[in-house]
């Protein structure tokens, strides 16, 4: 574990558990250069998010890429989102271009080129798959979350993750069950770290929610300064606090009305009211209405 330009750097034991196993079996030089490969494609998505001014606290590197935790996690835009996540694909592309290119020209082996572009497009492929916390996880949250309430998207990502991380797994012993073939050991235990991860992340989605709430305040001045319009939500007085802020959008700026018990007529409530109540410790769950009194 290391710090560098003021991020802590760390190596995940999964991948040390590779690491290992290549030096055993006499593949030194593949692991190094899948070392470099995972450094550089976590390079771009740290140069992405510092571009973008967000504070990057520490990255642990993986075979298939890294995990970077970050402070504005919850408060960035979902393109932010987006450019940051395809920053450390878009590394492997032109490294795999690259190492094609070499190969042509002679000034590497033809087989050596081919295993550089093979392991580059392997990592990237991998990674945007739709699995939290992989890059195409991330991609995923981004694009639920420009479509339905940010509650929603943390769930929904969650549950697809462990989905496809339940397929991999499956994916891995099948061979074994039907043709009596070895387990793919990597591919099973990826799927079993990856469904761990994600069982997680659904976990903490309440966590994570809160933190989504901690930022709102930054990201409705940064909706109203891009001259986006009031979402309009009707609520009824019964409904909790918190189940209304679930109601949020990402990127979205709201404002509340709240019907009477009979529905003969609206109150308004600004977003932000809710969301302080939400955060104030005094009752989450408390009834919308009590708001109004």
């Amino acid at each position: 574990m290391i710090k560098w330009g003021g991020i802590l750097w760390s190596i995940h034991p999964l991948f040390v558990m590779v690491m290992l196993a290549s030096a055993l079996t006499g593949y030194f030089m593949e692991l190094l250069v899948l070392f470099v490969i995972v450094l550089v494609h976590e390079l771009g998505h740290v140069a992405a998010a510092k571009g973008f001014g967000w504070r990057v606290k520490e990255v642990k590197l993986l075979p298939f890429g890294g995990v970077a935790e970050v402070e504005e996690a919850a408060g960035v835009s979902a393109k932010e989102d987006v450019i940051v996540a395809l920053a450390g694909p878009l590394q492997n592309g032109w490294m795999a271009l690259a190492a094609w290119g070499l190969g042509q020209l002679g000034l590497w082996h033809s087989e050596w080129a081919s295993y550089v572009v093979e392991a580059n497009l392997m990592i990237a492929l991998f990674n945007l798959l739709p699995i939290h916390p992989l890059d195409g996880g991330k991609l995923l949250h981004a694009l639920l979350g420009s479509v339905c309430q940010y509650y929603k998207a943390l769930l929904w990502t969650a549950r697809l993750g462990l989905l496809c991380s339940c397929l991999m797994i499956v994916a891995a012993v099948v061979p074994f069950w039907l043709e009596e073939q070895a387990v793919q050991l990597n591919l099973l235990v990826v799927g079993l770290f990856l469904f761990a991860s994600n069982r997680a992340y659904s976990r903490n989605v309440p966590f994570l929610f809160l933190r989504f709430l901690t930022h709102r305040e930054r990201m409705t001045n940064r909706a109203m300064e891009a001259g986006k319009k009031a979402s309009h939500l009707v609520v009824n007085g019964s409904q909790s606090l918190m189940s209304v802020a679930r109601l949020f959008k990402r990127e979205a700026f709201h404002v509340v009305y709240v019907s009477e018990h009979d529905g003969s007529s609206l109150r308004m409530l600004p977003e932000n009211a809710i969301v302080r109540s939400c955060l104030s410790g005094l009752g989450p769950h408390r009834a919308v209405s009590e708001l109004l009194m």
